[in-house]
């Protein structure tokens, strides 16, 4: 594949059924590949990952998104995460031969079509953002679904695309551009969601906490334990091993245990080298010590 394009829609659904319709939508769209989906209740989320080419991409993304309209009601839904609307947020994201400017431009191409098909306001983020507070996911989604009647009719909260209005079932989208990033969780020993705030308070950039980093707690119900999940935008800026280290240092604080972790999607490969350098002290290892990237580097070298 010479262009390679990321897109991670999240979905703002857990009921199977929906995410099967969804999925099919993705899958049927030649050229596009799905790499992984996840889902659960306490969010009442799902997330999913697929590449291709632009216009594989694109197809598929706003299939998916059509789809997901058209089956998810947002007013009888009940989450842990921030959200807008059924389809909450879609970045694009540029992996291989494909510059951030693409994706941008697939990211306005997608937010004015589907407004135009599904009259459902869009809002540009991140790199795509028509302004410097729309770069901000937190500013978007101030009020959440349940706050978008009163938002949207504000002047400066006009949709980049769309009805200044929410749609009557599904809300509002948001879309964009950005890098590879990573979505990390950590599991506490504690049901206390107190704590868990507390902790995630400490690491979030715009409360104090480490550059790079959004963090928010949430109860996971039926294993009596709470979860840290975060977003990390620079990895490599802001590595895995420093937001674990700090998480401990703040979990012990509160006489809290860590009992698991868990990378949301997939994990990037930067990502795990960084932290495996860290914990295990290798002072050498980068991507070409990597057994599989050295094979798949030979194989490409031998097709050309």
């Amino acid at each position: 594949m010479k262009e390679i394009v990321e897109c991670i829609p999240n979905f703002s659904t857990s009921n199977p059924k929906v995410v099967e319709a969804i999925l099919n939508e993705i899958k049927s769209v030649e050229e596009a590949y799905l790499l992984d989906h996840t889902y659960d209740d306490y969010y009442n989320r799902l997330v999913v990952s697929y590449i291709g080419n632009k216009k594989s991409v694109l197809a598929a993304t706003l299939n998916s998104a059509i789809k997901a309209i058209e089956l998810i009601d947002m007013k009888s839904h009940k989450g842990q995460h921030p959200r807008t609307g059924a389809v909450d947020i879609v970045p694009f994201i540029p992996i291989r031969n494909v510059s951030i400017k693409d994706c941008i431009e697939l990211a306005r191409k997608f937010g004015k079509k589907l407004a135009e098909r599904c009259n459902v306001p869009v809002y540009l983020y991140g790199e795509a953002a028509s302004s410097s507070e729309r770069s901000d996911l937190d500013w978007i989604r101030l009020g959440e679904y349940e706050g978008l009647q009163e938002m949207l009719v504000k002047p400066e909260r006009k949709p980049d695309f769309g009805p200044a209005s929410p749609h009557p079932t599904a809300g509002a989208t948001i879309t964009g551009a950005r890098k590879v990033m990573a979505g990390f969780n950590v599991n506490l020993g504690t049901a206390d969601i107190r704590i868990a705030k507390k902790i995630a308070k400490a690491l979030h950039a715009k409360k104090g906490g480490l550059v790079f980093v959004k963090a928010m707690a949430a109860e996971i119900p039926e294993k009596k334990i709470t979860q840290i999940g975060m977003s990390i935008s620079n990895f490599e800026k802001t590595p895995l091993y420093r937001v674990f280290e700090l998480i401990q240092i703040e979990a012990k604080r509160y006489n809290v245990p860590i009992v698991g972790s868990e990378f949301c999607g997939l994990a990037p490969l930067r990502a795990m080298i960084d932290t495996i350098k860290y914990y295990l002290k290798i002072d050498d290892l980068d991507e070409d010590r990597i057994l599989e990237v050295a094979v798949q580097k030979a194989i490409e070298k031998g097709r050309e």
